[in-house]
C-alpha cells in the first residue's frame, strides 16, 4: 500500500536525529568543510529519495521546498532540546564546529518554532496539497514566520558578539533565506480562493464608514499603538539619549542590549518594515476594495508571531544572562505588551480571512464575485 505524502516526510524528517547522532560521534566529520557538505548530502539525498517516491504523481514543486524544510525543522528541535537538557550527545559537535549561535537562548527559542509551528504546518500543508485542497494561506504564513526568522538569525548573527566565530556551516542558511522568497513569489501568482459573496453584501459593507465598523476601529487603533511602540523601542536600541528609552532598557527589557544582537536587529526589522507595512494595513482597514489585504495580512501574522516568540521567549530564557532578563517585577506589563504586539496582526488576519467583503473589488448588481471571476 502506497505511504500518503505526508507521511514520508514526517518519517524521512524522524531520520534527523539519527543523522545528528551520526555525525556527533564520528571523528572525521567533525570539521568545519565536512560538516556543512554532510549537510548539503544529507539534504540531497532527501530530494532524491522524495523524487522516486513521488515519480508516479504530478506534484507540486512547492512540495519538495516543504518537505526538505520539514526535516531542518527536526535538525531544529533536536538543537533545543539538547539545550535545554532534556536529551544529549547530538549537537555538541555542531555547536563548536558549526554554528556556536545556536546554543543562544534567541537560537534555542527559534528552534522550537521551527520544530514544532513549521513541522506542524508542513505536513498539513502536504496533506492538503495531496486532497486537492486549498493551502495558500498556511503557506503564506509560512513564509511570513520563515522570512522573519531568517531575516533576524543571519543579520543577528554577523553583527553579534557571534560574528567572529562564523564556520562555512553558518552559509547554509544563504538558501534557506532565499527559498521562502522564491515560495512567496509562486503563491502569489496563483489565484486565492474566495467565498461567493454577493454584490449587494460587498456593497453594503463597502458604504461603512469606519466608525460604523467597531472592531476595524479597534483594530486601527491597535495597529496605532503597536506602531507608537515599535517605533519607541526602535530609539532604544538606537541609544537614544532620551530619559524614557534609557529607564526603559534597564528597567523594563534589558534583554535589548543584549551582545549576541538578535534582539537589536529585530527591532530596527521592526523600525525600518514593521512600521510601513503597519501604515499601509491602516490605510486597507479605511479604504474599500484593498484585496491585497487578504494575502498581507496572512504574512505579516507569520512574520510577527515568530519574532515574538523567539523575542519574549529568549528574554525569559535561562540561557540569557541574568542581567538581561526582564525584571521580576516588571514581568506583566513587558510581556503583556509583546503579546499583544504578536496577537494584533493574528487577530487583524483572522478578522480578513472570515469577513473578506470590505476587501473584495466591486462587482456589476446581481453579481457576486464568483460570477465576475468566470467572465
Amino acid at each position: 500500500m502506497r505511504l500518503p505524502a505526508e507521511l514520508w516526510v514526517f518519517l524521512l524528517s524522524l531520520l534527523a536525529p539519527g543523522v545528528l547522532y551520526i555525525m556527533n560521534n564520528v571523528t572525521v566529520l567533525q570539521e568545519p568543510l565536512p560538516i556543512l557538505g554532510m549537510g548539503m548530502v544529507v539534504l540531497g539525498s532527501l530530494l532524491l529519495i522524495l523524487l522516486v517516491v513521488q515519480h508516479n504523481t504530478k506534484v507540486d514543486p512547492l512540495f519538495y521546498v516543504f518537505a526538505e524544510f520539514a526535516f531542518i525543522c527536526m535538525v531544529g528541535l533536536t538543537n533545543a532540546l539538547e539545550q535545554d537538557g532534556y536529551i544529549s550527545g547530538f549537537m555538541a559537535f555542531y555547536l563548536k564546529m558549526g554554528e556556536p549561535h545556536l546554543s543562544a537562548a534567541y537560537a534555542v527559542m527559534m528552534s522550537y518554532w521551527e520544530g514544532i509551528v513549521h513541522f506542524i504546518l508542513f505536513i498539513t500543508i502536504i496533506h492538503r496539497m495531496f486532497k486537492g485542497k486549498s493551502y495558500r494561506s498556511l503557506a503564506l504564513l509560512w513564509v511570513g514566520s520563515s522570512i522573519a526568522h531568517q531575516v533576524v538569525h543571519i543579520l543577528g548573527v554577523v553583527i553579534g558578539k557571534y560574528g567572529s566565530n562564523i564556520r562555512p556551516a553558518f552559509w547554509r542558511n544563504a538558501p534557506l533565506l532565499l527559498v521562502p522568497f522564491w515560495a512567496g513569489s509562486v503563491l502569489l501568482s496563483r489565484p486565492r480562493e474566495m467565498p461567493v459573496v454577493t454584490a449587494d453584501k460587498i456593497a453594503a459593507e463597502q458604504r461603512k464608514g469606519l466608525l460604523s465598523r467597531p472592531v476595524d476601529l479597534i483594530l486601527s487603533v491597535l495597529l496605532l499603538g503597536a506602531m507608537a511602540f515599535t517605533v519607541f523601542r526602535g530609539l532604544v536600541v538606537l541609544e537614544c539619549p532620551l530619559d524614557a528609552c534609557f529607564n526603559y532598557i534597564y528597567q523594563f527589557e534589558p534583554y535589548l542590549k543584549d551582545p549576541v544582537g538578535f534582539p537589536r536587529v529585530m527591532m530596527l526589522m521592526y523600525l525600518f518594515y514593521s512600521v510601513p507595512l503597519m501604515v499601509i494595513l491602516i490605510y486597507g482597514l479605511t479604504t474599500p476594495g484593498c484585496g491585497w489585504m487578504l494575502d498581507l495580512t496572512i504574512f505579516f501574522a507569520g512574520a510577527m508571531a515568530q519574532a515574538q516568540w523567539c523575542h519574549i521567549g529568549a528574554s525569559l530564557h535561562s540561557r540569557t544572562p541574568f542581567t538581561y532578563r526582564v525584571p521580576t517585577d516588571k514581568w506583566w506589563p513587558v510581556i503583556s505588551l509583546n503579546v499583544l504586539l504578536a496577537a494584533v496582526p493574528a487577530v487583524l488576519a483572522l478578522r480578513c480571512l472570515t469577513s473578506p467583503a470590505y476587501f473584495m473589488k466591486p462587482v456589476p448588481k446581481g453579481q457576486t464575485n464568483n460570477d465576475k471571476k468566470k467572465k
